[in-house]
């Protein structure tokens, strides 16, 4: 399924509409466009398997890319826009991109110098010029508005960050069949569960290069539903818009329900969200007081799912089971079956804490030019069993309970920090010995970002020195990545091996509570 199966029906209906600016798009207008650049795509020789990538702020343009990828048989690689150059040309090149397309306000992550992306040969950029690259109007201006004979359904190829702090890019196979007649088995799943169709307005409040908000947007297109896109989350204009375009669809993380209610209930009340039918909520745990608090509010259109851009499997949660299960992501049996392993690979009783393993009838992805991740990701008995490294344990009922995340993974705001890439430069610093990079609780972000440092002997613990420590840091990496605060340690415990045992350092925060 795809937007071309509702040009003969609904038209003039828009597929997307984006309120900051007043512009929308069509069902025939994305159509056309998109196959008017899958078109120019394939002039350019490519084929299908091959690799594009896009580098844009929330833009009707990233449907018109994602769609002509998706039925040119093509990779999409949607780039972090808020990623340092040296970063983003790191995804871009090892993607394999053959074609690099950016908006010209997201410009600042694409790297000056060609040799870090030496294997893309075409350029273009839409909202403005940029040097080196040419007109993304000027190439779709140039093409018929005939579909291609052949129109073999792409995929997306998002990139996930590994524990080095380098992310892989999550290659799943691509489907087999046209795109007009296939769905992927994700957007099947959802539709099947939250009851998207054409009637859906979807309320997207999160950035295009995140999986869950790409593939939930891509799903109600499949179905011929509204996309109302907003530039970038904002409590009250999320609200207000609930009301305007009586939304009945949306996804969420849960920092945005805490902004949400932390609104003056004035604020909070004057708007009308009984529109809603689904309110999604994923990417971190949400507390259960939060959890509550939602639906206490909204009613009991609250749900959760707990997945990855992996692809490796997905429970699901609604309201009534997650006020009779607080704190638990749901059950599994529609898309795998979870599995909790201890370090040998073998499946421990409810109650006990492991490795989340999901089983299918064959493995679903591997992560690009890395095989040796994919080796690790993999059961080692079980070659179709896959895991992305969370920790957690299964109720009686078989309702799991995530505890923790593999390498220490921080979720701060619903995004994905590792804290390694700021380790490692902390450490170079000439007045760091040793260093340790956490999540801590945080109210609003779920977790917040925390440096632990040991300072080299004769160098004294103070407010100037954290603060040019934690300077240093965000010069060199992406600052939603760098920590936010820092504390000092005579010393940070280590195995005899030298290993950072970071869960023994959690716990002081944790038990601080």
């Amino acid at each position: 399924m795809f937007p071309g199966n509702f040009v003969a029906t609904t038209p003039d209906k828009p597929a997307v509409i984006r309120p900051a600016t007043g512009e929308q798009i069509t069902y025939r207008e994305l159509d056309q466009r998109s196959t008017r650049l899958a078109r120019h795509l394939r002039s350019l020789g490519l084929k299908v398997g091959d690799h594009l990538a896009l580098v844009s702020s929330n833009d009707l343009r990233v449907f018109e890319v994602y769609w002509a990828a998706l039925r040119s048989g093509l990779y999409v690689t949607v780039v972090n826009w808020h990623l340092t150059p040296e970063e983003a040309g790191y995804v871009v090149d090892d993607c394999g991109a053959e074609v690099l397309i950016v908006s010209v306000d997201a410009a600042r992550a694409v790297p000056h110098d060609r040799n870090q992306i030496p294997r893309v040969r075409h350029r273009l950029v839409y909202g403005g010029e940029l040097r080196g690259f040419d007109s993304y109007e000027d190439a779709l201006a140039g093409q018929l508005d005939e579909p291609l004979d052949s129109q073999p359904r792409g995929q997306d190829m998002l990139y996930s960050s590994g524990t080095t702090g380098r992310p892989k890019g999550v290659k799943l196979a691509l489907p087999e069949g046209e795109v007009d007649a296939t769905m992927d088995p994700y957007a099947a799943a959802f539709v099947a569960i939250y009851g998207f169709d054409s009637d859906t307005v979807y309320l997207c409040p999160a950035p295009l290069y995140h999986a869950a908000p790409l593939r939930f947007c891509g799903t109600v297109a499949s179905v011929g539903g509204t996309i109302i896109l907003m530039d970038r989350f904002d409590a009250e204009e999320s609200l207000r818009l609930i009301e305007q375009y009586r939304v009945t669809h949306s996804q969420w993380v849960p920092t945005m329900f805490v902004r949400m209610l932390k609104l003056p209930r004035d604020v909070r009340a004057k708007f009308d969200v009984s529109s809603q039918k689904v309110a999604i909520h994923a990417a971190a745990p949400c507390p259960p007081d939060v959890k509550r608090s939602m639906i206490e509010w909204w009613g009991p259109v609250i749900h959760e799912y707990y997945a990855s851009t992996e692809g490796a499997g997905a429970t699901f949660i609604d309201s009534v089971e997650s006020l009779a299960k607080p704190g638990s992501v749901g059950r599994d049996g529609v898309m795998g079956i979870v599995h909790i392993c201890d370090d040998n690979g073998e499946d421990l009783p409810a109650g006990e804490i492991g490795t989340v393993y999901w089983e299918r009838e064959e493995r679903s992805f591997e992560y690009h030019n890395d095989p040796a991740k994919t080796e690790a990701a993999t059961h080692p008995r079980h070659p179709a069993w896959t895991t992305s490294g969370d920790i957690g344990y299964l109720d009686s009922d078989r309702f799991l309970y995530l505890t923790d995340r593999a390498a220490f993974m921080i979720i701060s705001g619903g995004v994905n920090i590792y804290p390694q890439e700021s380790e490692n430069v902390l450490i170079m610093h000439p007045k760091v010995f040793d260093v340790a990079v956490i999540g801590v609780p945080d109210e609003e972000m779920g977790e917040q970002v925390k440096a632990v440092v040991q300072l080299v002997d004769g160098v004294e613990p103070s407010d100037v020195v954290a603060r040019e420590l934690l300077d240093y840091v965000r010069d060199r990496v992406s600052h939603y990545k760098a920590p936010r605060t820092m504390d000092f340690s005579d010393d940070l415990p280590r195995t005899a091996t030298g290993k950072l045992v970071k869960h023994k350092l959690r716990a002081r925060y944790l038990n601080a509570r």
